[in-house]
């Protein structure tokens, strides 16, 4: 009975073969059926990478303010107060929840 198959075997082999990467090429992570999740994640990370790249312009701006020469006194005093925790007697101060 194997004498009679034998000579099919490669043929049965080359099929598992061909059925096998199709169905993880349709399946698989990179596969086909997930081309739509792909394009919303990468929807979401360009709009990611869009924000990011406001702040760090933002503060890029801000850094240039703070050099020696470019110094901006508002920018300082600002930053200043706000990590040292104190106001001057002149401001409005609105305590708000974290």
């Amino acid at each position: 009975m194997l004498a009679r198959l034998r000579p099919y075997l490669p043929t049965a082999a080359l099929a598992f073969l061909i059925f096998y990467f199709a169905f993880h090429a349709f399946t698989g992570d990179q596969g086909l059926l997930t081309s739509g999740q792909r394009s919303a994640t990468l929807t979401t990370k360009t709009r990611e990478l869009a924000g990011l790249r406001a702040q760090r312009q933002d503060l890029e701006v801000r850094a240039k303010l703070l050099r020696d020469k470019s110094l901006s006194a508002d920018l300082l005093e600002e930053r200043a107060r706000s990590l040292l925790g104190f106001a001057d007697p002149r401001d409005y101060v609105i305590r708000m929840k974290p």
